[in-house]
């Protein structure tokens, strides 16, 4: 059993950074393919950014050369680097496995981008 834990949210104006956190308890963390989704308000879900146990990336088109994605196993988190944010990027950020298993979704962080 694995629980995720999303921190790092916040208010960030147009062009700013903020740096996402999902902390996994259990022993399995470093086996799994982890993601990076989001859900914008009146929208569906969707993956923005994965990592392999192995450390290859992924990244959806909207957020490539904006965002990085990383791991750290010994510490079971894994991170997203959100650079030069658009107000397009407002959503409720949530990691989870790659594909996502329902019952390791946590809370989420939101994320929102205003001036």
């Amino acid at each position: 059993q694995v629980q995720l834990v999303e921190s790092g949210g916040g208010l960030v104006q147009p062009g700013g950074s903020l740096r996402l956190s999902c902390a996994a308890s259990g022993s399995s963390f470093s086996r799994y393919q982890m993601g990076w989704y989001r859900q914008a308000p009146g929208k569906q879900r969707e993956l923005v950014a994965t990592i392999t146990n192995g450390g290859s990336t992924n990244y959806v088109d909207s957020v490539k050369g904006r965002f990085t994605i990383s791991r750290d196993n010994a510490k079971s988190t894994v991170y997203l680097q959100m650079n030069s944010l658009k107000p397009e990027d407002t959503a409720v950020y949530y990691c989870n496995t790659d594909p996502p298993i329902p019952r390791y979704w946590g809370q989420g962080a939101q994320v929102t981008v205003s001036s």
